[in-house]
């Protein structure tokens, strides 16, 4: 999902925002594999952005693979200063960012994805700077050893390369409580060094599902308003599960035979299977990559997050923030965010029958969709705005540097 850009903050105002808020300016260098618009990492990130700078960071970004058209004009216009660290090879790339980290010399280095974590941790103890890193999925387990297309000595190769550099890594950020537990043991890292802090959005970015809003955008994609719509945004990779959702829509088109399946998201190595079953099971619409994932949430009667594994489950907190009734996999990391049945209908992940009657279920009864939607707004309104979050990740720095515990 895209982030908006948000406004600039002159570094006059920053500078006036941290007299306010008391909090002693840091200096960070965030290292990143891509600022590109696409991955929930980078995305976090932008977001966050003007909130760290406001509350004192002085941020700098580091990102390593070439990312035409990304984040760089929004992380600029945040007030982070941005640079392009894109070499052949890791260890000319390791030298790239210490280098680097020697002439910004940050307080800590923070680190975010396995090239990132791999080498900015590897030049940050050389340069003698601290570091730390984001933990943003449950990396290593069973179900990426039988992933299609991952091979399993690969998976354990890079876990053991992520182990050895996370050894010299001061603290972690997990974006929840099923991450934290988890790597802790696969990176054989203290769980006391793991801080849970998930991503936050902004609600006025996010909107809400008005009359108007839904009518303009159904306007838009030619859909009736009477016609149910069902929308999942997500790359087309196997850790998603949309194979999954479109071998249920069959299921869900005999029970309401005019609706429709709406897929945002960028091409994957799933795209080829996605296009064969979405042939087979008709009315799915192909979106590709669209900055306006928050209008076609709005514009939804259910959104679909039928992911094999999760870190967050960023798309499933966007939805709620928006307010649209959710159908999400039960997996570990996405029953965190969500919460319970309360908030969202959960099923069990790659179980294409369950999920055809869970989302049958969400537009027949729209009344008690309307209800969990509802509980669900207030759940992202207490826990997941950017305000909110970002003022615990300011707090993780501080830790970091005071070296104390969570």
């Amino acid at each position: 999902m895209l982030i908006p850009s948000r406004i600039a903050v002159p570094p006059g105002r920053a500078r006036r925002a941290r007299r306010r808020v008391g909090v002693a300016a840091v200096r960070v260098l965030y290292v990143i594999d891509s600022v590109s618009r696409v991955g929930g990492a980078e995305q976090g990130l932008v977001a966050m952005a003007p909130q760290l700078v406001r509350a004192g960071v002085r941020l700098d970004v580091a990102y390593l693979k070439d990312s035409p058209g990304g984040f760089q004009p929004e992380l600029t216009a945040a007030g982070a200063e941005v640079f392009g660290v894109h070499h052949a090879g890791r260890a000319r790339t390791a030298a790239g960012l210490r280098a680097l980290i020697r002439r910004r010399r940050p307080e800590l280095v923070h680190t975010t994805l396995y090239e990132s974590d791999v080498l900015g941790r590897a030049a940050a103890i050389s340069a003698g700077v601290p570091v730390v890193s984001s933990l943003v999925n449950s990396s290593y387990g069973p179900e990426h050893l039988h992933a299609r297309g991952l091979s399993p000595w690969k998976v354990r190769a890079a876990q053991a390369l992520d182990a050895t550099t996370a050894q010299g890594t001061r603290r972690f950020h997990a974006l929840t409580h099923h991450v934290a537990d988890a790597m802790a043991r696969r990176l054989r890292v203290s769980r006391q060094l793991i801080d849970v802090v998930p991503r936050g959005r902004d609600p006025q970015v996010l909107g809400s599902v008005t009359p108007e809003r839904r009518a303009a955008v159904r306007a838009a994609l030619d859909l009736p308003d009477e016609v149910p719509v069902v929308l999942a945004a997500a790359r087309q990779q196997y850790q998603k599960g949309l194979d999954v959702l479109l071998e249920a829509w069959p299921e869900v088109r005999r029970r309401a035979p005019d609706a429709v399946l709406l897929l945002a998201g960028s091409r994957g190595a799933e795209t080829a299977r996605l296009e064969r079953l979405a042939e087979a099971a008709g009315n799915v619409r192909f979106l590709g990559p669209r900055d306006d994932v928050f209008d076609l949430m709005a514009a939804s009667d259910a959104f679909a997050v039928p992911s094999r594994w999760e870190g967050l489950g960023s798309a499933a907190m966007e939805a709620m923030g928006v307010g649209v009734p959710l159908v999400c996999a039960d997996v570990p990391a996405l029953r965190e965010t969500v919460g319970s049945e309360d908030y969202a209908l959960l099923v069990a992940p790659e179980q294409p029958a369950l999920l055809a009657a869970a989302l049958t279920e969400a537009l027949d009864d729209r009344a008690a969709a309307a209800v969990r939607a509802k509980a669900a707004r207030a759940r992202f309104l207490a826990s997941f705005t950017l305000s909110h979050v970002s003022a615990r990740m300011v707090g993780f720095y501080e830790r970091a540097l005071r070296r104390t515990a969570a």
